[in-house]
């Protein structure tokens, strides 16, 4: 049935009447991304924000199949899919399905690791999203390892000590084929990668930013500016891996001063207090190392 929206919009793998909070990142980058992807998919869902606010029993926004699953399994499900699916596939029985698995920082990076390296070791064919929030937003804003040096949660008051972890380095050491990271401003971008990843036989890895207005404590309406500040201040690089070679898909070679990008957010308040600022220059540091030793990678 073609609801009104789909007449004026096309076809909408989200229903709008989904709870999420004003101006949340994570829900503009998935629907960026599930727009991206051509028909027929299925999609598998970790336990996090994104499923908190579209599964409300007896409500749900999803308008494609959609499984959810625990924090700790979504890769080790949708292995399980995409097995069955070829099986079936080979035997005439099923139609030639994607499989796109949606998972935030803690379901992927901590608590569902393992079940992810497992996958990309055994070449399972999909695509995992990671909607990068930076913590663990639905149940305390507690810090996970992709939360980044400095900053405010509810079990690092003081700042969280330590760098944040890479996602995309994890994925391109398993020899996948397509790895890059995402920013849903630079919503093209985004469109192109999702796209090209989906052409690779095997498993592709997407990294997206997804500013949280109530974790990162900003104003709703800032989301999109914070999530072109990340880039332009090299916070959050745009590049991609593909078959092993590096490539800046953005080339921020005069980055505006990431005190711009910080003092948006009330979570870094404690890092920019003057007595605080070795704990800013700390994280200059490992900002620029980052863009610097992406670069040698890129060979620009």
């Amino acid at each position: 049935m073609v609801s009104r929206l789909d007449e004026l919009v096309g076809f909408e793998p989200l229903s709008p009447g989904h709870s999420a909070c004003a101006g949340c990142g994570a829900m503009i980058a998935v629907r960026q991304v599930l727009l991206a992807v051509p028909q027929p998919y299925i999609v598998v869902n970790a336990t996090g924000c994104v499923e908190v606010v579209t599964t409300q029993y007896p409500n749900t926004a999803w308008r494609v199949p959609y499984v959810h699953v625990a924090f700790e399994n979504a890769a080790a499900v949708a292995s399980g899919i995409e097995a069955a699916l070829r099986v079936l596939k080979e035997k005439g029985l099923a139609r030639d399905h994607r499989v796109v698995v949606i998972a935030g920082d803690g379901g992927t990076a901590d608590i569902g690791l393992q079940a992810l390296s497992g996958a990309l070791e055994r070449r399972h064919s999909f695509l995992y999203v990671c909607y990068d929030n930076e913590a663990y937003m639905n149940t305390g804003i507690q810090r996970s390892s992709l939360t980044p040096h400095g900053a405010w949660t509810s079990t690092t008051p003081f700042g969280k000590a330590g760098p944040k972890k890479d996602l995309i380095a994890f994925a391109v050491s398993h020899g996948v084929p397509y790895a890059a990271t995402a920013s849903p401003y630079f919503w093209k971008d985004l469109a192109n990668k999702v796209r090209k990843a989906l052409t690779f036989d095997g498993p592709t890895f997407l990294h997206v930013l997804a500013p949280c207005n109530r974790g990162w404590r900003f104003d709703p309406s800032l989301t999109m500016r914070i999530a072109k500040l990340a880039v332009e201040t090299r916070y959050f690089p745009l590049y991609e891996v593909e078959e092993g070679k590096y490539r800046i898909n953005y080339f921020v070679s005069r980055p505006r001063p990431l005190e711009e990008f910080l003092r948006l957010q009330e979570r870094f308040s404690y890092l920019l207090r003057p007595e605080n600022a070795h704990l800013l220059e700390e994280l200059k540091r490992e900002v620029e190392a980052r863009w610097e030793g992406l670069v040698r990678l890129a060979g620009s």
